[in-house]
């Protein structure tokens, strides 16, 4: 099978993630019979500084015509230390976001055993966590219009916007993904308070009485945080809005033990874009110390839901657990001692064998 990947790397550590991320798809390539073509454009601050814009046309185009997007990290501490700076790598996401009509981010959390002593969370609470958050990408007070401030400078506001359709698109998803999984589906919202979650029960409740297989109920948001802490064996699917599903996915991280395994992918209407939850770590960039297990997780994702090849993507996936279980680790998880290209050489001999 052939297949072209737009490679967006961006900024900090997401070239040299990225970089074995593909070094385990050539390995894939070449135990599986694939041809992978790789198209790489600029994005984030690596963009402004190449074109003065965050998210040139030639990316967009380069994504528009690319069966899927392997994505690194955005961010610099020159645009994210400058409160006047008019022009952000942030901006480009966004931007990116809205070209592509990604409307659902996808993000796994899994407690591996070999790692339960990494997490500050006791072990026998997070043990077996095997969860996923599902959050509204595209809507809500990150996009909502009118925003900004008064003539004085003295009050700010945000405008938080969902709409039946929005809502219905990722609840059926959900569901999708549940039906796959344990069929379990908790949608996260502040009903009690917001009227924008109130539509949200009203569209999930409804979509919901007519999947009777599937497990429904709801929680608000502060009860969902602390369970998610307290039992995350709780949730199968965590069904969510934009701002809500930000501030989840990166508490759920700690069960983990490190952002550097948890991947995730941005459903689209148009394609879908793969990437490591984590940002651009500017502080190891260049350093060759990043872990690159999430980059490479996101790439197993992009396998086996863009392009089906459910088998590559397991034999990623077993490539991670062993390098896990072995110790074949960067610095941040347990006593890893690998460089980040070490890992990444460990996972394609081992995708190969």
């Amino acid at each position: 099978m052939d297949k072209t990947i737009a490679i967006l790397a961006g900024d900090g550590i997401g070239p040299e993630v990225i970089r074995e991320a593909q070094k385990v798809l050539d390995a894939i390539a070449q135990r599986f019979g694939h041809t992978f073509t790789y198209r790489a454009s600029l994005v984030g601050a690596a963009a402004i500084d190449g074109t003065g814009d965050p998210f040139p046309a030639e990316t967009l185009d380069n994504c528009l015509t690319a069966d899927a997007i392997l994505f690194g990290a955005i961010g610099h501490p020159k645009y994210d230390n400058d409160p006047k700076a008019k022009v952000r790598p942030e901006q480009g996401l966004l931007r990116m976001r809205q070209a592509l009509g990604l409307y659902a981010n996808i993000r796994p959390v899994v407690a591996y055993d070999a790692l339960l002593d990494a997490s500050p969370l006791k072990a026998d609470i997070i043990r077996g966590t095997d969860l996923v958050i599902m959050r509204e990408l595209i809507g809500g007070i990150y996009f909502g219009e009118p925003r900004g401030r008064n003539e004085q400078g003295d009050k700010a506001f945000d405008t938080c916007v969902y709409d039946r359709p929005g809502i219905e698109r990722i609840t059926r998803l959900a569901f999708d993904y549940a039906a796959k999984r344990r069929k379990k589906v908790t949608l996260v919202d502040k009903a009690n308070v917001l009227a924008t979650s109130r539509l949200w029960r009203e569209v999930a409740g409804a979509y919901a009485d007519t999947q009777p297989a599937i497990a429904y109920d709801t929680m608000f948001v502060d009860n969902a945080a602390m369970q998610l802490i307290r039992n995350p064996g709780y949730f199968d699917v965590v069904l969510t809005e934009n701002m809500f599903g930000d501030i989840l996915s990166d508490e759920a991280s700690v069960i983990t033990g490190s952002m550097g395994t948890l991947p995730s992918a941005s459903i689209g209407e148009k394609t879908s874009v793969y990437e490591p939850i984590h940002g651009s770590y500017p502080q190891v960039a260049g350093q060759n110390r990043a872990n690159p297990l999430a980059t490479v997780l996101s790439a197993a994702m992009m396998l086996e839901g863009e392009f089906d090849m459910v088998e590559e993507a397991a034999a990623i996936r077993a490539a991670v657990a062993d390098s896990i279980a072995e110790g074949q680790t960067t610095e941040d998880l347990r006593s890893g001692r690998c460089s980040t290209s070490q890992v990444g050489d460990f996972l394609a001999s081992r995708v190969l064998e």
